[in-house]
């Protein structure tokens, strides 16, 4: 019975070698390319043209994941973010978490030339308020990074308005 098992616990595993090396692509839908416009290194500015740090985005697990790397222009500030489409939810999905200890989730989906994400309702100060932060796809190979705070469908301030531009 042990050989038995044996041989059949083989057979699994061979089969799932060849399945991993005949599988296409997991993740080349076009909803999991949909952000790729966002990946490379890049040097970001803010909306008044000042240094605002630099981001690396790069490919992992296959293309499955982007991964996002910030640095910023403020000294001891980083923070990285974890980016996939949610076959399931048939969602972008991001979390962020920087070296403040701050974390962000976010979910959204891509939207012409832009890539649209918003976080789940929060209250504060008596208001009900979400993220939403939105990334345009420009002609010229620049992304623009607008983070803004809503209230309903107002928008009640802008966090961050970067400019990223390839290194």
């Amino acid at each position: 019975m042990m050989k038995s098992f044996a041989s059949v616990l083989i057979l699994f595993l061979f089969q799932g070698a060849i399945a991993q090396n005949t599988n296409t692509c997991s993740c080349c839908s076009e909803n999991h390319l949909a952000f790729d416009f966002w990946v490379g290194e890049w040097t970001v500015t803010n909306a008044n043209d000042s240094p605002a740090g630099e981001n690396r985005i790069i490919k992992e697990e296959q293309g499955c994941v982007l991964r996002e790397n910030w640095t910023s222009a403020k000294q001891g500030y980083t923070g990285t973010s974890i980016n996939f489409y949610n076959r399931i939810n048939q969602q972008w999905e991001q979390l962020w978490v920087d070296s403040s200890g701050a974390f962000l989730k976010l979910k959204g989906n891509r939207v012409g030339d832009t890539m649209v994400m918003s976080s789940e309702e929060f209250t504060k100060d008596g208001k009900t308020l979400k993220n939403r932060i939105t990334w345009f796809k420009n002609e010229d190979g620049t992304v623009r990074q607008l983070w803004e705070v809503l209230n309903g469908d107002d928008v009640v301030s802008v966090l961050f308005d970067g400019l990223y531009r390839r290194k």
